[in-house]
């Protein structure tokens, strides 16, 4: 049992899925850190200017406020929807960045897909199933033109 989940997990590894998830979750970590970074530095600060001075950080509603006279101590109570927004606007460029990625990374896959452009090295898989396109649309036109000389 033990050996059939070691080898499992060998051909997993082998395979490359764990290397790519690793270097999924790096490169997304180190994306984080990047927008974060544009949001509160480049993105909020002429909101904020554009705002009067309004520190969306600090923006809360107080549902309570705190209580602290010598017997009684009860913590602040509020909603803090300035960070929801920072987190708004993070998901907003995070989402429009991995869109124009995905857009840019398809877009050269279907230039690699194209067995016609010759500007992109073409995977091996997609030029065979190409090639037997080709055959097999050559087939179809021999055999409509047969059928068509015997109908003569």
């Amino acid at each position: 049992m033990k050996l059939k989940l070691f080898n499992e997990f060998k051909e997993f590894a082998v395979k490359g899925n764990m290397v790519d998830i690793a270097i999924g979750v790096i490169i997304g970590s180190a994306f984080n850190k990047v927008i974060d970074v544009l949001v509160k530095e480049v993105f909020l600060p002429p909101l904020t200017l554009l705002t009067d001075g309004i520190n969306w950080s600090d923006k809360k509603i107080i549902l309570r406020d705190a209580i602290d006279d010598g017997t009684t101590k009860l913590q602040e109570v509020s909603v803090a929807y300035g960070k929801l927004f920072e987190v708004l606007v993070d998901f907003v460029i995070i989402g429009f960045t991995v869109f124009l990625v995905v857009k840019f990374m398809n877009s050269m896959r279907n230039k690699a897909q194209d067995p016609k452009n010759k500007t992109v090295v073409t995977p091996k898989d997609i030029e065979l199933l190409n090639r037997m396109t080709e055959l097999l649309e050559k087939q179809v036109e021999i055999a409509e033109r047969n059928a068509s000389n015997e109908v003569k």
